[in-house]
């Protein structure tokens, strides 16, 4: 980090290139998963599914390559311990059963695929929902434990486990809805909404269904002096010894990469701001590969400024062409890189009362991703009223685009600052 009017908040400008290259480590406690989301499928079952070859998939364009890093993301998810996690948050699990019976007119006798089926528990519950037909996708090998317990739930006629990735499986039918909890920390991060994207544009049918329709990340400036004073005041006086040397190492290791954390409302300064809404009907593989803002923000109260928390929530909405369908007209409009909903305040979330919505929010229940944090080396003393304003940037590592580069700026009281970290 480096401040832009000579104004050090943290270390001097090479830092961002010591960052590129680190591994990351999470300043919170808690471990990332391996990698969050191993789930756009490469793989297992061999089945007449997979040997349709009718001249209009001979045409289509190679799928991409399965790198050395899809491979060890793949496999950091053939781990019971990260879907134990997943299936005993009840928020998620819970939210996703309830959308599939609110939605199960549209899935009753209907074809369905579960992309990045895990333990194929999604699947399930839409085979319960009337389904005539499942296909659970999944790129590692948890899916040959999905495919034992599809059998043990006697569903192997309606649930067909295809262990792939998306871009690689071969079906021989359109299907009509295409349910997958593809969300990463920071919504974005593990890039597995791309998955999403192909099984849309290879095989959904034209006014079919996709569970979740929308989301949206958003940001916020937060103070957390609790976490500032654990992680870095502790070490002023640690059993009598002053240890204040450690400072400037213990700033570093705790805060130069994002934090993922759980708070609360009462540390957020502001209403939140809009970073992307996706529609996932509509949304382009490319415009995955970066994303960017400005934001302004208004202090509501005096505290010291400690960073930025990142949140998202996940709308379960009907087809685009569906009476049901609670999408904004707007949103339906273009590319939603043009989404007039980018770049906004928000003081509530759109539809609440309408639409089912999984959120990630510091105010609602939390959820197994709780929020994303990126913490200042320094906080940054602020007013009620005022002003923090800045950009943000959000892009596809080149190394692996499953990580995901940030760029942040941001300035306040006539000093601006700049953060760069990666989220591996």
């Amino acid at each position: 980090m480096y401040g832009s009017t000579g104004n050090s908040n943290g270390y001097q400008q090479n830092r961002q290139q010591q960052q590129q290259s680190s591994g990351e480590k999470r300043g919170g406690g808690r471990g990332r998963r391996g990698g969050r989301r191993s789930r756009d499928p490469y793989g297992f079952r061999v089945s007449e599914h997979q040997h349709h070859n009718s001249n209009d998939q001979q045409e289509q364009k190679s799928p991409p390559p399965c790198t050395d890093f899809d491979m060890a993301y793949f496999h950091s998810y053939a781990h019971v311990g990260i879907h134990e996690e997943m299936i005993k948050d009840r928020v998620r699990t819970e939210t996703y059963r309830a959308a599939i019976m609110q939605h199960h007119s549209f899935i009753e006798g209907k074809v369905v695929m579960d992309v990045g089926c895990g333990t194929g528990i999604l699947s399930i519950f839409c085979a319960q929902a009337g389904a005539k037909r499942v296909y659970a996708v999944d790129a590692s090998d948890i899916a040959v434990q999905a495919n034992e317990v599809v059998k043990a739930n006697n569903l192997a006629e309606k649930v067909i486990v295809l262990h792939g990735r998306v871009e690689d499986v071969e079906i021989d039918e359109e299907v009509d809805v295409i349910i997958s909890e593809w969300m990463g920390y920071m919504l974005l991060y593990e890039s597995m909404l791309g998955s999403v994207i192909t099984a849309r544009d290879r095989w959904l049918k034209c006014g079919g269904l996709i569970l979740p329709s929308t989301a949206t990340l958003y940001m916020a400036p937060i103070t957390h002096p609790d976490r500032y004073n654990d992680s870095i005041e502790f070490w002023r006086n640690v059993y009598g010894i002053d240890m204040s040397a450690m400072l400037q190492l213990a700033k570093q290791c705790a805060f130069e990469e994002p934090c993922v954390e759980t708070i609360t409302g009462e540390n957020v300064l502001t209403w939140p701001h809009v970073v992307k809404h996706v529609d996932c009907y509509t949304i382009q593989l490319h415009e995955l590969e970066s994303v960017a803002t400005r934001y302004k923000f208004q202090s509501m109260m005096r505290a010291p400024l400690h960073g930025f928390a990142f949140w998202f929530d996940v709308e379960f909405s009907g087809p685009a062409n569906s009476p049901t369908n609670n999408h904004t007209a707007s949103s339906l409009l273009g590319a939603s890189n043009n989404n007039p909903m980018d770049g906004i305040q928000k003081k509530k979330r759109a539809n609440p009362n309408e639409a089912l919505v999984l959120s990630t929010a510091p105010e609602d229940p939390s959820t197994h991703w709780q929020q994303t944090m990126i913490y200042f080396y320094d906080p940054i003393e602020v007013e009620q009223d005022q002003i923090v304003e800045g950009s943000l940037t959000l892009s596809q590592s080149k190394e692996n685009r499953r990580f995901m580069n940030i760029h942040l700026e941001y300035s306040s009281g006539g000093k601006s600052y700049v953060k760069e970290s990666v989220m591996r």
